[in-house]
């Protein structure tokens, strides 16, 4: 399994909007959970408090129970079933290790 990478840029804005700084991450991309269901193209950083709140509506309408768990924790714990590798970003040139 190759885990691919993708950079987030983001723009720190200001009060009068102006810019503060230039902020960068590199994200992990690629879960495969259950065989089948394909998610090469879902990342996030964090929810969004919209979704959430949307999420928590249609759960109390439908009657559900929603859980909160610690994902980090329990992806770092977790025990590897099989090789896993992280590919380099694109773009990514590094003349010495081609």
């Amino acid at each position: 399994m190759v885990i691919t990478l993708k950079w987030i840029y983001k723009v720190k804005l200001d009060e009068v909007g102006g810019i503060l700084k230039n902020k960068a991450r590199l994200v992990a991309r690629g879960y495969r959970q259950e065989e089948g269901i394909d998610f090469e193209e879902s990342f996030a950083l964090v929810a969004r408090l919209e979704a959430i709140r949307i999420f928590l509506a249609y759960d109390a309408h439908k009657n559900m129970v929603v859980y909160q768990m610690d994902v980090k924790t329990a992806f770092l714990n977790g025990k590897l079933r099989e090789e896993v590798y992280v590919s380099q970003p694109d773009g990514f040139v590094d003349s010495d290790n081609p």
